[in-house]
């Protein structure tokens, strides 16, 4: 008979710790948020310098309608539920934020100029000595106050959801979009010296009503830079892509697959939808003050349902709760439309991007054959517009949303569930690695 000796590891001996070290597991939470402060970093200071200010604007918005798309994902893209008001949390922010700079500038500095420093200095004027000031702090404070108030009224749109789905819950998002703008429109006029009721007259907490009205409000000092876009964006994403791979954003995905069974195994399906409303304008009502803040202007009317619609339209076209393609789909989308204003010949540098393009596909795609003959067909179809318009004499520009719609149904009718459908695009990797990880 044999004798166990209990000195001797064996099976009842306890299993090692699931959880890292303290000292492995901080570093590997804040690499994400390091490498976005040094990606932001960079864009403000090698790329925007040798750039021009248009081509600036434009990767500006595409930071901007990245953070938005992105938010949008949350709800359209975990929970399966559909909201189209999601322009009414950026107008809100918008509109909070703007206030907050644009008054408490006059309160804390006496005017309405510019006080920032070299991260949030745009490139007009002198340059900033210092990195960071008093105005930098206000304008993100205004950012987070927007944030604040968008989530709170997340909350409440979010209440309907428990009892509403589909293309009900759709009407009610709808309509506090519509809201957002009216109200913002019915508000009384902006304050300055030269209005007709002088800024010094109104009590500075009252000074926060007066927004414009159908004018918008104007003459916000400029905080919004490349920096605190693609800081921000990068945050978004990283913050975003944990929140999906975590226990709070599994239980969202399965609400979307099957609600019945996420709460027949256990999932509070009132909270999480909630708390995906809460998150999703949060980072709306932040993405609103950026964009109110970057060119110091905001109104409205510009901020109706088309651009819920246009959110829509990016979420829909990366895939279904696919982060990345979200964001890869608004950059396509702000680029096209800026590109259609006065569509450029693709030589050099267009195939040139195309052939880089090919080469990605071929490799990260298992199969490529239908993705390179879209790409090769969209280039030809381009030029042969190009090549027909100088025939005919006629501005390719004045057709460019027709162009624009039927980019848009070509690529929902070749590739219907987005461009990455319910995954990321990390997901697909290189052909050769598949084969190497199948032996």
């Amino acid at each position: 008979m044999s004798i166990i000796d209990f000195r001797r590891p064996t099976v009842f001996t306890d299993p090692p710790a699931v959880a890292p070290p303290l000292w492995t597991a901080l570093p590997r939470a804040a690499w994400p948020f390091l490498v976005a402060l040094a990606f932001a970093l960079v864009m403000q200071f090698a790329v925007a310098p040798h750039i021009n200010q248009y081509i600036a604007s434009v990767m500006i918005n595409c930071g901007i309608w990245i953070i938005l798309a992105i938010s949008l994902t949350v709800v359209n893209g975990f929970t399966g539920q559909f909201s189209i008001g999601h322009a009414g949390f950026l107008c809100l922010g918008g509109y909070v934020a703007a206030a907050v700079v644009y008054y408490g500038t006059y309160h804390f500095f006496g005017d309405f100029d510019f006080h920032g420093g070299r991260l949030s200095f745009g490139g007009i004027g002198a340059s900033p000595t210092a990195w960071f000031t008093w105005g930098d702090t206000l304008f993100l404070a205004a950012c987070l106050v927007g944030a604040l108030v968008c989530a709170g009224v997340g909350w409440l749109v979010g209440l309907p959801s428990l009892r509403l789905r589909g293309d009900y819950l759709a009407i009610v998002t709808l309509g506090f979009g519509e809201i957002i703008c009216i109200l913002m429109q019915s508000t009384p006029e902006q304050l300055s010296n030269w209005s007709d009721t002088p800024i010094t007259d109104v009590s500075f907490p009252k000074q926060f009503i007066h927004l414009g009205g159908a004018l918008g409000f104007f003459g916000n000092p400029v905080y919004t830079t490349m920096f605190w876009v693609w800081l921000f964006a990068a945050i978004t994403l990283v913050v975003t892509i944990r929140l999906k791979y975590s226990g709070y954003g599994r239980a969202m995905l399965s609400i979307r697959e099957d609600e019945i069974a996420a709460q027949a195994v256990g999932v509070n399906i009132t909270r999480l939808k909630v708390r995906a409303f809460v998150y999703s304008a949060f980072i709306a009502g932040f993405g609103g003050g950026l964009y109110a803040m970057n060119l110091g202007t905001i109104n409205s009317a510009d901020l109706g349902f088309q651009k819920s619609f246009d959110l829509v339209i990016m979420v829909v076209l990366g895939g279904m709760g696919s982060i990345s393609g979200a964001a890869i789909a608004a950059v396509i989308l702000t680029v096209l439309q800026e590109l259609l204003q006065s569509p450029p010949s693709l030589w050099p540098w267009g195939f040139v991007a195309a052939a880089v393009l090919a080469v990605m596909i071929y490799f990260c795609s298992s199969k490529p054959r239908k993705p390179l003959i879209v790409l090769a067909s969209l280039c030809v179809i381009w030029e042969t517009m190009r090549w027909v318009a100088q025939l005919t004499h006629q501005q390719l520009s004045d057709y460019r949303m027709v162009i624009y719609a039927l980019a848009l149904i070509v690529m929902m009718i070749l590739r219907p569930q987005g461009f990455f459908g319910t995954r990321e695009i990390w997901s697909y990797l290189p052909r050769w690695r598949r084969r190497r990880d199948a032996r």
